[in-house]
C-alpha cells in the first residue's frame, strides 16, 4: 500500500475520532476542522520520508494541535486582540494531553452536537456533518434543502455552542436521561430520513440508514444503556426489511404482501437480541417497547401468523409511557388486524374527530384502507384523497393513485 492509500485509511477509519479529540483541545470546531486537515497534509509529506507511525492516530492529533498553535500564533501578529490569541496559544502549548481516552471524545461530542440548547434541525445537521463526515451537500439532497440552508444551520450552532460555552463533555448521571433522550432522538430522526424519505423520488435513503445504524452501534460501544440497545435494535430490524418494501420498478409493497423470504436474517437476529437483552434490564423505554414490536412483527413468517393480540399489548404498554395520537394510529392498525376493520376505524375516527393529525397522510391513508375493506366506496375515495393531498413522498403518491383507481373500477 501506497503512503497516499495508507493516509487515505487512515483518514476514512480515524478522522473522526481525531476531530472529536481536537475539538476537545482546541475548544472550536472550525480551527480543529482546520487543524484536522493540515495534519494530514502534512502527514503525505512527513510519513513518505520518514514512514508511518506506529500510532497514527496519536501523531495526527500532536501535529494538528502544533498546526492551531502554529495558526494562532501568526493570526496574533495581526490581530486587534493579540494578547488573547498568544495566551491561548502558550495554554494549548502548555496543556499535557497523553492520558485523555480518545473514545470518550466521540462520546463527548455527540452529546454536544445534540445539545437541547440547539434547534433541532442543527443538532441534525451538525451531526451529520461533524459525526458522520457528512458534506454539507450530502446533508442538503438528504434533507431537500439548498447546501447555503445547511451551512447557516451549521454555522449557527457552532456559534451557539461558542456563545453559550455550552461544555464539551458527557452529562453527569442525573442529567444524563434528558440529554440521552436528545441524541436519540436525533439518531432516530436520520434514520427515519432515510427509512421513509418525506419527500422526493425514493421511497428509502439507503446511506442515511446506515448512517443512523453506524451511529447506533458507536454510541452502544460508548454508552451501553437499554435505551440505546432498543433504539439500535429497533433501527435495525426496521432495516432487515429494506430490501422488501419496494418492487423491482420501485413502487412501494405493504408489510403484509412483503416477500419475507428478502429480509435479512443477519440484521433480524441481531436486532432481536439486543431487544432481549434491553428488556431484561427492566430499566428499557419507548425505543425498547417499540423495537419489541419490530420483533415480533420480524418473528412471524406471515402476516396472517404475526401475533396481534402481543402488539396490541405492547402498543397499550407503549401508549401509557409516550401518549402519542402517532402511537395510537399504530394501535389502530394493529386492532384492525386482530379485531377487523372496524375496530380500526373507530379508533381512527376518535383520533381525527379530536382534532389530532390532521395533516398527517398516513391516517387518511388508514381510514381508506379500513373503509375500503368494509365496502364503504365512497369513504374510502375521500380518505384517500386527502391522504394524496398530504403526501409529497412519489412511491406513496403512485400506491395512493392506485388505490383510488382501483376504487373507480365498477365492481
Amino acid at each position: 500500500m501506497t503512503v497516499q492509500a495508507r493516509v487515505e485509511a487512515v483518514y476514512r477509519s480515524e478522522s473522526r475520532r481525531i476531530l472529536a479529540t481536537l475539538i476537545r483541545l482546541l475548544g472550536d470546531f472550525d480551527l480543529a476542522e482546520e487543524a484536522l486537515h493540515e495534519a494530514f497534509f502534512v502527514a503525505v509529506e512527513r510519513w513518505e520520508q520518514d514512514g508511518v507511525p506506529d500510532n497514527p492516530r496519536a501523531w495526527l492529533v500532536s501535529t494538528g494541535r502544533f498546526k492551531a498553535i502554529d495558526r494562532l500564533r501568526r493570526q496574533a501578529r495581526f490581530a486587534a486582540h493579540q494578547k488573547l490569541l498568544l495566551a491561548q496559544a502558550e495554554e494549548l502549548e502548555a496543556a499535557d494531553w497523553s492520558a485523555e481516552d480518545v473514545e470518550d471524545d466521540r462520546l463527548r461530542l455527540i452529546f454536544t452536537c445534540c445539545h437541547p440548547a440547539l434547534a433541532a434541525d442543527a443538532q441534525t445537521a451538525l451531526t451529520l456533518r461533524e459525526i458522520c463526515d457528512l458534506t454539507t451537500e450530502e446533508i442538503a439532497r438528504a434533507f431537500l434543502a439548498t447546501p447555503a440552508t445547511i451551512a447557516q444551520r451549521i454555522v449557527r450552532a457552532k456559534g451557539k455552542i461558542r456563545e453559550a460555552k455550552i461544555p464539551y463533555q458527557v452529562p453527569s448521571l442525573a442529567e444524563l436521561p434528558e440529554r440521552l433522550d436528545s441524541v436519540l432522538q436525533v439518531i432516530y430522526l436520520v434514520f427515519n430520513e432515510g427509512y421513509s424519505a418525506s419527500m422526493g423520488a425514493d421511497l428509502t435513503r439507503d446511506d442515511l440508514t446506515r448512517e443512523a445504524i453506524r451511529l447506533g452501534r458507536l454510541l452502544l460501544e460508548l454508552l451501553p444503556e437499554p435505551e440505546v440497545m432498543g433504539l439500535l435494535a429497533l433501527m435495525l430490524l426496521h432495516e432487515s426489511r429494506r430490501l422488501a418494501r419496494t418492487s423491482a420498478n420501485g413502487e412501494l409493497v405493504l408489510l403484509d404482501e412483503q416477500d419475507r423470504s428478502l429480509w435479512d436474517a443477519s440484521l433480524i437476529a441481531e436486532g432481536c437480541d439486543l431487544v432481549e437483552k434491553a428488556l431484561t434490564t427492566r430499566r428499557f423505554g419507548p425505543y425498547c417497547l417499540q423495537a419489541a414490536i419490530a420483533a415480533v412483527h420480524a418473528e412471524a413468517q406471515s402476516a396472517v401468523e404475526t401475533d396481534w393480540p402481543q402488539i396490541v399489548g405492547l402498543y397499550d404498554v407503549l401508549l401509557r409511557a409516550v401518549p402519542s395520537p402517532v402511537i395510537e394510529l399504530n394501535r389502530a392498525v394493529a386492532m384492525a388486524m386482530r379485531d377487523g376493520p372496524l375496530a380500526g376505524l373507530q379508533q381512527v375516527d376518535g383520533i381525527l374527530g379530536r382534532g389530532d393529525l390532521l395533516d398527517y397522510h398516513l391516517a387518511y391513508s388508514a381510514r381508506g384502507e379500513f373503509c375500503r375493506q368494509l365496502g364503504r366506496v365512497e369513504e374510502a375515495r375521500v380518505a384517500y384523497a386527502k391522504a394524496l393531498a398530504l403526501t409529497q413522498q412519489a412511491p406513496e403518491r403512485r400506491f395512493i393513485e392506485r388505490r383510488l383507481a382501483d376504487l373507480r373500477q365498477p365492481e
